[in-house]
């Protein structure tokens, strides 16, 4: 098995890129939070990997850290979540995030990804609940409750669903509430 490479970015797209490992090119497919923070077309990168092997498909799946890795694992270890799926759930938010989510049992929070309904969101909560364990995850009410408010509130100013994640990702987590977040978020997209 494949579990990580350490080479030269040849080639980016926003799906996967190609890393050349002494010779030989690897296709790796890659979250949008990887994508943003991998380095540039013709750097050293390091990542995790994983391989996908299917009845006629090969696939490397990859991340900067192993923490993301075993999340990804986990996702594709539930009934009715491939790699693809998994990749999705992990462009949702930055991993912490998406952990704290997932602890609380915030349901509507995982239902943002394409393909995750409420049924599946809630098969998500109940296989990972145990395993993300998150101390204090109670307390965040405040934090996922906020982001989706101003999620809804960029949303509602005419801003699509991927532009408002995308504006909060790229926020720092120490902003508290949902009135200081959308004012962030928004000069954020003016200054782009």
């Amino acid at each position: 098995m494949i579990s990580q490479l350490a080479g030269i970015i040849k080639f980016k797209t926003d799906k996967f890129i190609l890393v050349d490992v002494g010779g030989v090119g690897y296709r790796v497919f890659v979250s949008f939070e990887t994508q943003k923070k991998l380095p540039r077309k013709g750097e050293k990168v390091e990542i995790w990997t994983h391989l996908h092997v299917r009845e006629n498909i090969m696939a490397l799946y990859g991340f900067l850290n192993y923490a993301e890795l075993e999340f990804f694992g986990s996702l594709i270890q539930i009934s009715g979540i491939g790699p693809k799926s998994a990749l999705a759930v992990l462009a949702v938010a930055p991993l912490d995030v998406l952990k704290k989510a997932v602890s609380s049992g915030d349901v509507s929070y995982l239902t943002k990804v394409s393909g995750v309904g409420k049924k599946l969101a809630e098969k998500i909560v109940l296989e990972l609940r145990d395993k993300v364990g998150l101390k204090g995850a109670e307390t965040k009410a405040g934090g996922l409750k906020e982001e989706e408010e101003a999620i809804e509130a960029l949303q509602a100013l005419g801003y699509s669903l991927k532009q408002s994640r995308e504006a909060l990702r790229d926020l720092p987590r120490d902003i508290e509430g949902t009135e200081n977040i959308i004012k962030k978020a928004l000069r954020q997209m003016h200054e782009a």
